[in-house]
């Protein structure tokens, strides 16, 4: 394959790339590896590197061995797979030690975690999708949840995904179903995969400040998420609390969805939101 072609398949597989500065390809290119293989927790195949980057094996692998080299990827056990190394687990923490919203959230979550006894979420928008920033497992011990700190989640079917769009306008809504229709699928048989239904869920979001992800995303999980505003009224962050739907079922989701309000509440007051319900519908 020429230059040209490679250029070109880039390009079409990452939207946006125009704008790079000058002499910053390989530097983004790198970057992008990074974010591809993380999605990987047993490693990534360098086919598959090269498939969703958009980049022919041999430049896929190029960059793979300078990640390598800074120590940022290691092989795994299986050749042509690719791990990240602890490295990028060092500087996870040190990004968040430098950020006072652990320090704000910490205690609030804690409190959740105590209370209901199960699995406590905390995330932030990226793009299309969640990314989770904090995670209190449940006290019994079990994670019968899939995601993991740094995961990212489909904003289309995970409860604290919904809250993002909810609160946004009905044109990135659309914008967003449009941009993102190829990866909307059916998950499981409770996914809304209908722009109009999730239009009517999103104004119901919007009125009750509550999300649900009712088995949407994982086959017998449900989780129950409330929105965090910033200064300006705008959602920054979003809470959530997940199990097995008989276990929230047991312990009352009406019960468990006021307590995440309150607790979303406080924290946007601290975040310095002076009227926490202004946007309800």
């Amino acid at each position: 394959m020429n230059k040209e072609t490679e250029k070109s398949r880039s390009k079409a597989a990452k939207p946006g790339t125009d704008n790079i500065p000058s002499g910053s390809q390989s530097l983004y290119r790198g970057l992008k590896l990074l974010d591809l293989i993380a999605e990987y927790p047993n490693g990534c195949p360098l086919a598959i590197l090269s498939e969703r980057s958009g980049l022919n094996k041999s430049t896929a692998h190029r960059l793979v061995q300078g990640l390598i080299a800074c120590g940022y990827v290691k092989p795994s056990n299986t050749a042509g797979v690719y791990q990240l190394t602890s490295k990028m687990l060092v500087l996870g923490y040190r990004v968040n030690s430098s950020l006072d919203i652990y320090k704000i959230i910490s205690p609030y979550l804690e409190r959740l975690n105590l209370t209901f006894g199960e699995t406590v979420n905390f995330s932030c928008r990226e793009e299309n999708s969640a990314i989770l920033l904090y995670k209190l497992n449940s006290i019994s011990g079990f994670n019968l949840t899939r995601v993991s700190i740094g995961q990212y989640m489909p904003l289309y079917c995970s409860g604290m995904g919904k809250l993002y769009l909810a609160f946004s306008s009905e044109e990135h809504v659309v914008q967003y179903w449009n941009n993102n229709k190829n990866n909307i699928r059916p998950l499981t048989n409770s996914t809304i995969t209908n722009l109009m239904d999730f239009t009517r869920e999103l104004k119901e979001i919007r009125h009750n400040y509550l999300s649900y992800d009712h088995e949407e995303n994982e086959l017998g999980v449900t989780c129950v998420a409330a929105p965090i505003f910033n200064v300006y009224g705008e959602i920054q962050y979003a809470i959530s609390i997940s199990s097995t739907t008989k276990k929230l079922e047991s312990l009352n989701i009406e019960k468990i969805g006021a307590e995440l309000l309150d607790t979303a509440e406080k924290i946007s007051s601290e975040l310095g939101c002076t009227d926490f319900f202004a946007r309800r519908e």
